[in-house]
């Protein structure tokens, strides 16, 4: 049975290809200190994650107008849809732009749009979750936090947090994830890639994270472990992402198995994927030479995907998973019986009940499901 792939970890300003960054760059009169693609690409080599840093910083710079921004999220709604994604959660960092001079509304409306084109134009269905910038401050972390929530009905639906999470831990944001859900945001950070134990715990306690972008380091502590296997806190894993930037030795040594095998539930996701070279498909390949399943993932995916309707006000509790907010219907799978699709209420909603709620980011993955038949498009390294 093919699986379709849902996406939870990817940052759009990561996805535009060498080639894209360059046209866009003579467009909006950034100079790069580059001449042509294959120079561009000679760049992504890292040596560690501040150089990783410095070369996004170099790239993404030529990201300066709404329709940049709108552009970059269909161009990977199209590439993602060709690996068989039908649900894609993005991550975009709106503080960069508006440092170069684009305003709050430009990036916001640019990625909005894009959202709404990708699913009208490849049946993508695009939500957005904007991350603060560790090192950017208080006060631009807050900017963040409101512009998304003056967003929300554009498809943002949570807040991340993202960058150098050694030097700036999770701590000092806890008032802004704290405006974050009581605006409806779910808080979605980054924790536990580079740094260890204490920015998943802080980020699950201080910010009431729905789901952990990376996560891997949780593999250090067995109790962590456990908890997370407890409440059903998603992770969302980039083995490729992880390799590259030096966060595994190996991607033989990578925790992702270890973690699945405890019960922690894995998302699996390109995190920058045309910055590391890597694809939906490679991530699934990768994965799969881990001797782990498809299947696994897109439950998942089902399981975090903020689509679902979380009630960001109330942060999961240890044991009792993501308690689920009171305006969209959700899905759960039961055992051996497929996809469940229920009211708030609890009651079982009809494929025609399903269709005639507004606004329901499910009913691609209810009528697209594995039970239902659903075969992905395939994509052109695509074995299958």
């Amino acid at each position: 049975m093919s699986y379709p792939k849902i996406e939870l970890h990817v940052h759009f300003e990561g996805t535009v290809q060498a080639s894209t960054v360059l046209e866009i760059a003579r467009r909006n009169d950034v100079a790069l200190p580059v001449r042509n693609a294959h120079e561009l690409a000679d760049l992504y080599r890292y040596r560690d994650f501040a150089h990783f840093v410095t070369v996004w910083v170099l790239t993404t710079q030529v990201l300066r107008r709404a329709d940049d921004f709108r552009r970059i999220v269909v161009e990977y709604a199209r590439e993602a849809s060709a690996y068989g994604a039908l649900y894609v959660e993005g991550i975009f960092s709106p503080a960069e732009p508006v440092r170069r001079g684009s305003s709050w509304e430009e990036v916001f409306e640019g990625y909005c749009d894009g959202a709404q084109e990708a699913r009208e134009l490849h049946g993508v269905e695009v939500q957005l979750t904007p991350d603060i910038t560790r090192s950017y401050g208080l006060d631009e972390a807050e900017l963040v936090v409101r512009y998304a929530a003056a967003y929300r009905d554009r498809g943002v639906v949570g807040v991340g947090l993202g960058g150098p999470e050694v030097e700036h831990p999770p701590t000092p944001f806890e008032h802004v994830f704290r405006l974050a859900r009581e605006n409806g945001l779910a808080s979605v950070p980054h924790a536990g890639e580079l740094a260890g134990v204490d920015s998943i715990r802080d980020s699950l306690e201080r910010l009431g994270a729905h789901r952990i972008r990376h996560g891997i380091r949780a593999v250090d502590d067995t109790g962590l472990v456990r908890e997370l296997a407890d409440r059903r806190t998603v992770l969302d894993v980039c083995p490729i992402s992880n390799l590259r930037i030096g966060a595994v030795r190996s991607l033989e040594e990578h925790p992702l198995p270890h973690l699945m095998a405890a019960g922690v539930l894995c998302s699996l996701s390109t995190d920058d994927p045309a910055l590391f070279g890597t694809n939906l498909h490679d991530e699934y390949e990768a994965a799969r030479s881990l001797g782990l399943r498809a299947r696994d993932f897109y439950e998942a995916g089902v399981e975090g995907a903020l689509c679902d309707g979380p009630d960001p006000r109330t942060p999961p509790q240890q044991g009792k998973g993501v308690r689920l907010g009171c305006s969209r219907p959700f899905v759960r799978r039961a055992p051996d019986a497929g996809l469940i699709v229920r009211s708030p209420s609890g009651s079982a909603l009809t494929a025609a009940a399903m269709a005639a709620v507004s606004r329901i980011s499910l009913r691609l993955l209810l009528r697209r499901s594995p039970d239902s038949g659903y075969r992905p498009s395939l994509g052109p390294r695509d074995p299958r």
